[in-house]
């Protein structure tokens, strides 16, 4: 049994990615980078210190890098925070994870206030014993210092832990902590994506990973299996 399940949050728990997409989309337009949706939501799941240097060169960055990601923050909490929704069996979930002995953290490449709101409205904040975001670690995802970050607050070494995310960058950045990872395909990302970065078990959302519970990693056993 794992002593703590450490959730990612855009889009493990909540729907999120296409929005977050978009925002940066149109940030990258307005700054004149031709950056398409579809290239900006591959790259969802990591903070801005490490999207923007994947479309920005050193001179742009140093130009109006934090111009860019401070607009597209304003963006996405005027226009787009409004429309994110929980997946379907997020507080279940979460519940019978306590109910199992087992402590429940969250580990986002999302900033503070973002990830405040998503846990209201994901209704799980009171359920979350330790939280870490991109404002808590030097690096974001899919760097392991977000993770390193919980395993220190808890007291805990990485083979206590299990991972629960959405993106090849969650499971990289807990495997760099010793850290073996859940994938959910909630997010987007295929299930060869989330295996190629070392998933221990592939599931289709919160509802299959709650409906699965006694046969998963997180009780101590291994559902490898998708359906």
């Amino acid at each position: 049994m794992p002593k703590v399940a450490i959730f990612d949050v855009d889009g493990t728990l909540v729907d999120s990615v296409d929005l977050h997409a978009l925002a940066w989309h149109e940030a990258m337009l307005r700054f004149g980078h031709d950056v398409s949706f579809e290239q900006a939501r591959g790259q969802i799941g990591k903070g801005g210190d490490k999207l923007i240097p994947h479309f920005l060169t050193e001179d742009a960055q140093r130009d109006h890098g934090k111009d860019l990601e401070e607009w597209r923050g304003r963006r996405f909490k005027s226009a787009y925070l409004p429309l994110v929704r929980p997946f379907t069996a997020v507080p279940d979930l979460l519940k019978r994870v306590r109910d199992a002995g087992v402590r429940i953290a969250v580990g986002s490449s999302a900033k503070k206030d973002e990830l405040a709101e998503y846990l209201d409205i994901a209704r799980v904040a009171d359920l979350i014993d330790v939280t870490a975001s991109s404002e808590d670690a030097e690096e974001s995802k899919p760097a392991p210092d977000i993770f390193e970050v919980v395993l220190r607050k808890l007291k805990l070494e990485g083979a206590d832990a299990v991972a629960i995310g959405d993106t090849p960058y969650d499971a990289e950045a807990a495997r760099r902590a010793g850290i073996r990872t859940i994938g959910v395909l909630c997010g987007g990302f295929t299930e060869q994506s989330l295996r190629q970065a070392q998933c221990v078990e592939v599931h289709p959302g919160p509802a299959s990973l709650f409906a699965r519970f006694d046969q998963s990693l997180l009780a101590g056993q291994k559902c490898n299996s998708v359906s």
